[in-house]
């Protein structure tokens, strides 16, 4: 049966004669080099106007799939095929340039390539050794967790009742007073992060941060449209921030405990002072704790402990303490704020695992958390000594940097601005992986995030080696 157009279609006539005729090629009824009908034996088989047939040629003509033979007629291009199949296929790049979340810097991409290569040395990765996670515990403990149907089915909103009761018992030990409904469970602080820009925040909105900031190499907020802003935290911080807030939403993000990536611990003093600024201008607050169980030494309490206005969100999570992959953290908020990022959070991942929520409940339950905690603490110390020994002997000429207080790292700031892409390139290809201080402030080339954490103690004194032996 020959075919013909339809009068009842939404498509046109030409367009439905230019989609049979792609058809006829595609299906390879028509083979490049084919010489196609003439347009009055067309126009008879369709029953249409010759016109039409000759304007459905002329726009399949234009896009390269047929071509005219002077004294000859029209044939099948050569270039058919590959014309069908750009056609076929989305223009995936136009998708992906076009689209809202940022793409990360180049070097942090190559950063998180060649953090999956067993032969590098990674000198700079906010991650634990594995020799340092406690696999066998954790293996053992799971012998000892009682499941039932429903804690290993879909999450809570918020979820698990049990982790978040047991978290408002060890939440106090920081100051923090809670109840399960002001406690969010998130998978993992950069979660929480990107639940509050999606649930908080309208576009346009400022977030205000320490420069270097972790902020900068992620973007969380700057995909959500929000616009990020360095603030110095000197006396003239509220005038600043009433300047550059304007009208406009705004929030403060903070790591006040072994700030990432420069290691500083805030005072007491200083957050009461970022505090009572925020306070008096109704600027929420994020605490980004995540690294304080880790001090050496005790800290000060948590600006969360000293909030009577529900303004500070708090982070928290084992990510950085106990495994990476069981990726649970926590928000510590007023309970709209909870149920509006749960609501979100549903809608993006149904909830966070049941089983990691499971063992999380039980290691802070029974102690072990705070066991290994202890423990992990001693073998942190050991390796920061180990770095800073080196650093001794071999840096003091070249750079500067301050005794690590705990957590990961040493910021290692070099005498001459050499922290660029060249040396990133020439490390790496020896086999030696850094965080450069430009990935956390576009503008700083002196500055190394080197960690003690990941890398064992005889591939850091490699590492050191090659570090040193390419800037000196």
């Amino acid at each position: 049966m020959k075919w013909k157009p339809s009068r009842l279609s939404h498509l046109t006539i030409q367009e439905q004669i230019v989609d049979w005729i792609k058809s006829r090629i595609e299906c390879g009824d028509w083979t490049v080099g084919t010489k196609i009908p003439t347009q009055r034996q067309l126009a008879e088989q369709f029953s249409v106007n010759r016109s039409t047939v000759q304007l459905a040629i002329d726009e399949l003509k234009a896009e390269g799939l047929l071509e005219s033979k002077m004294g000859s007629g029209v044939f099948v291009a050569n270039n058919s095929w590959n014309v069908l199949l750009d056609k076929s296929q989305p223009n995936w790049q136009q998708h992906i340039e076009s689209s809202i979340y940022k793409p990360n810097y180049r070097t942090i991409q190559l950063i998180n390539e060649y953090e999956q290569y067993d032969h590098i040395i990674r000198l700079g990765t906010g991650e634990l050794s594995p020799e340092l996670l406690p696999t066998k515990l954790i293996e053992q403990s799971l012998k000892a967790i009682s499941l039932d149907s429903k804690s290993i089915g879909y999450s809570s909103p918020q979820g698990s009742l049990k982790l978040r009761e047991i978290l408002c018992d060890y939440l106090k030990k920081r100051g923090i007073q809670a109840s399960p409904e002001n406690i969010l469970i998130v998978s993992g602080a950069l979660q929480a992060l990107q639940l509050i820009a999606m649930g908080l925040l309208e576009e346009g909105s400022v977030v205000f941060h320490e420069q270097p900031s972790y902020l900068n190499s992620v973007h969380p907020f700057q995909s959500a449209g929000m616009r990020m802003i360095p603030v110095s935290r000197n006396t003239n911080l509220s005038d600043n921030l009433r300047t550059l807030k304007r009208k406009r939403q705004s929030l403060y993000y903070c790591v006040p405990t072994l700030h990432n990536p420069t290691g500083y611990n805030w005072s007491l003093e200083e957050k009461k002072n970022l505090y009572s600024a925020c306070n008096k201008l109704q600027i929420p607050i994020i605490e980004d704790d995540v690294y304080h169980e880790l001090l050496f030494e005790s800290s000060s309490p948590a600006i969360k402990s000293i909030d009577t206005s529900g303004q500070v969100l708090y982070i928290g999570s084992v990510s950085k303490t106990l495994s990476p992959g069981l990726r649970i953290g926590w928000v510590v908020a007023p309970p709209a704020v909870i149920e509006r990022l749960a609501d979100i959070k549903m809608q993006t991942d149904y909830g966070s695992s049941a089983f990691s929520q499971e063992i999380v409940a039980y290691w802070i339950s029974t102690g072990l958390y705070e066991q290994h905690l202890v423990h992990l603490r001693e073998q942190l110390k050991r390796r920061a000594t180990f770095v800073e020994n080196i650093l001794d002997q071999h840096f003091k000429e070249i750079a500067t940097w301050k005794k690590s207080e705990g957590g990961f790292y040493i910021w290692l700031r070099f005498n001459e601005p050499i922290v660029n892409k060249r040396l990133f390139l020439d490390l790496l290809n020896q086999n030696v992986l850094i965080n450069p201080g430009y990935i956390y402030d576009s503008s700083d080339f002196h500055h190394i995030r080197l960690s003690y954490a990941y890398a064992s103690l005889e591939e850091l004194k490699i590492g050191l080696t090659s570090l040193l032996e390419r800037t000196r």
